[in-house]
């Protein structure tokens, strides 16, 4: 393994920060970063190290290990207003030991990486349309606007020269223990074929994969300050067929059709604004720079392995 995976730090240790200690990291080699006590004892079972801070809480970020090479920043931003304030504690205290040490420890910093990842709801609704990289964020909500503040403002810290980045906009991620079981069980309604919503999709595993590799190809080919990649499969199918394929895997009964409106009123808005938005994002990039190759390609692959696991 890699020498310089031992300096790595995981900010947001969930499902995914997990799959990624528990499948691409040697035991010891990722310091996890929990603001939760409760976490400690199953994040080293998994073989890392663990420090406890809060990045809601700036005074103890400095707790953070000083030397690092690579970051993956899994963390969400806080649940309200328009910016995420955790992601700018975290770079206010990088900046801050960045400007107390000596020049040679400066240049050294220059060469790490930072993998970010946010959500392709930083598009907002694209009326279906193909989206690459180069397409204006435009969010429709609150959350998307917190992943556009997170992913601008790490971008400014790259321009400075505190690190190389690189964002990976994840879509819905799903995989054995992530799929719409209840949703289908409670008979929740999806929108008619005619007015339904194109939706892109990632397994988890794949996703954790991707993230580590990210972080490889950048330290070893620093070709860009900054890169944006869509991250998601190879798939292009509608919301609903999505529920149906689902449903037809595990013998459920597939969802009812009703028109967009009927919908509207029959789900929770923070639902309906995942239900709203259709596009199709390209992934070109990602397996063009990157050569990603999917362990689940799409996801009829991906839900056909969960259904041998459950």
């Amino acid at each position: 393994m890699d020498r310089t995976f031992r300096k790595t730090l995981l900010l947001g240790a969930g499902d995914i920060g997990q799959r990624i200690l528990a499948a691409h990291a040697p035991r010891g080699a990722v310091t996890a970063v929990t603001s939760t006590p409760a976490n400690r004892p199953r994040l080293r079972r998994l073989g890392a190290r663990v420090k406890l801070a809060n990045l809601d809480k700036p005074g103890t970020l400095a707790r953070l290990p000083r030397a690092w090479a690579w970051l993956l920043h899994c963390a969400p931003p806080q649940a309200s207003g328009r910016q995420d304030q955790r992601t700018r504690n975290l770079l206010r205290q990088l900046a801050k030991r960045t400007a107390q040490e000596d020049a040679p420890t400066r240049r050294e910093m220059v060469s790490r990486v930072v993998v970010y990842l946010s959500t392709s709801g930083v598009y907002g609704d694209c009326g279906g349309a193909r989206v690459t990289e180069r397409r204006p964020c435009a969010p429709d909500n609150l959350r998307a606007k917190r992943r556009v503040d997170a992913e601008r403002t790490l971008a400014r810290a790259a321009r400075r020269g505190l690190f190389r980045l690189v964002i990976l906009r994840v879509p819905g991620i799903y995989a054995a223990d992530r799929l719409p079981l209840e949703r289908l069980r409670r008979a929740t309604p999806a929108i008619a074929a005619a007015e339904d919503s194109y939706t892109n999709h990632i397994h988890a595993d794949d996703l954790a994969a991707i993230a580590v590799r990210a972080l490889r190809r950048t330290a070893c080919r620093p070709l860009h300050r900054a890169r944006i990649y869509n991250c998601n499969d190879d798939s292009e199918m509608k919301m609903g067929d999505y529920f149906d394929l689902v449903a037809d895997a595990f013998e459920l009964p597939r969802p009812p059709r009703l028109p967009r409106a009927e919908v509207e009123r029959a789900v929770s808005p923070m639902l309906m604004s995942f239900m709203r938005e259709s596009r199709r994002l390209d992934n070109s990039r990602l397996k063009r720079e990157l050569g990603v190759r999917f362990q689940f390609p799409t996801v009829a692959a991906g839900v056909a392995g969960a259904r041998t696991k459950l």
